[in-house]
């Protein structure tokens, strides 16, 4: 029980790394103070390019991947596994070196699928593609492919601890984009622009 313990306050540490933080305070800008104020990959990407936006998303995603990948490794149980990847989340989304303010999860929530369910991910990864594509909204495919991944979980493995976590972090992409979809209905969302 001490390494279960051990690998989630380490998840937890881990995914609160500000990556795109401290990316953009090594190209001299404090990503919370320009655009959106978000720390996460799209802010970043926004506000400096290509390059810097996806390795935030690279790292972001490297943060929920680790432990999951991590506690696997260790021979854990399902429920072991999913409480480390969500304890990298919760880290990102809510963490610890930024006053419990962190992004949205989007990311951290990519490398944590990848990890307990990546079938899953390739079919929100389209839906993703498809909406953004359709719609121009990063925000709207972010909260369209959180939105099917419990059930495309549910369909593909039927593990409830996989499923439970799933719902967690689905549900916590979606309420991190509140703002976004109070936007999206004013039709004042920023769209992407490659």
């Amino acid at each position: 029980m001490l390494i279960e313990i051990l690998l989630l306050a380490g998840a937890y540490l881990l995914g609160s790394i500000p990556t795109g933080l401290l990316l953009a305070k090594a190209a001299g800008v404090d990503i919370r103070t320009t655009g959106s104020g978000n720390i996460g990959a799209t802010n970043v990407y926004r506000t400096l390019g290509r390059s810097v936006g996806i390795a935030t998303l690279v790292g972001d995603c490297l943060k929920g991947l680790i432990p999951v990948l991590a506690a696997k490794y260790l021979g854990m149980t399902d429920l072991w596994i999913a409480l480390a990847g969500l304890a990298a989340f919760l880290g990102h989304v809510y963490t610890v070196f930024l006053g419990f303010k962190g992004g949205k999860g989007v990311a951290t929530a990519l490398g944590v699928f990848l990890g307990l369910a990546p079938l899953a991910v390739l079919i929100a990864l389209g839906i993703f593609v498809a909406v953004v594509a359709t719609s121009r909204y990063i925000s709207l495919g972010s909260i369209t492919a959180a939105a099917a991944m419990p059930p495309v979980v549910a369909f593909l493995s039927g593990r409830p601890p996989l499923v439970g976590v799933t719902v967690v972090i689905a549900l916590l992409v979606i309420w991190k984009h509140r703002e976004n979809i109070q936007r999206l209905r004013a039709g004042t969302e920023n769209r992407f622009k490659a």
